[in-house]
């Protein structure tokens, strides 16, 4: 599969906007390109059952981070607070920055 540019890094702060966590916001703990989804903290639980082995010796169940798709999650900006869209540019070094299209400031 192709890997492609996200909107998020992993840190930025997104709110998810579809699916059954939606409203709620997050740290984006990973992004996998490959698959065009990211993990974030503490949002999209599922339960992993693991089977007892030498290093878990009483196995049992867990809650895990499942990864949401890119589409479903928008970057909070982090100075407003507010959900913005994000867009590339070069600044005055000549070298790429991302920014907030709604206020125009460097996220």
């Amino acid at each position: 599969m192709n890997k492609k540019k996200l909107h998020v890094k992993t840190g930025d702060t997104v709110k998810v906007i579809a699916g059954d966590e939606r409203g709620k916001t997050g740290k984006v703990i990973a992004v996998k390109t490959d698959t065009g989804k990211v993990v974030i903290e503490g949002l999209n639980l599922v339960t992993k059952h693991s089977k007892p082995s030498a290093k878990n010796p009483q196995g049992g169940i867990s809650k895990i981070e499942a990864p949401v798709h890119a589409s479903n999650v928008m970057l909070v900006d982090p100075k407003t607070g507010a959900t913005t869209k994000s867009g590339t540019r070069k600044n005055s070094e000549g070298k790429s920055e991302r920014y907030s299209k709604k206020t125009g400031e460097v996220i």
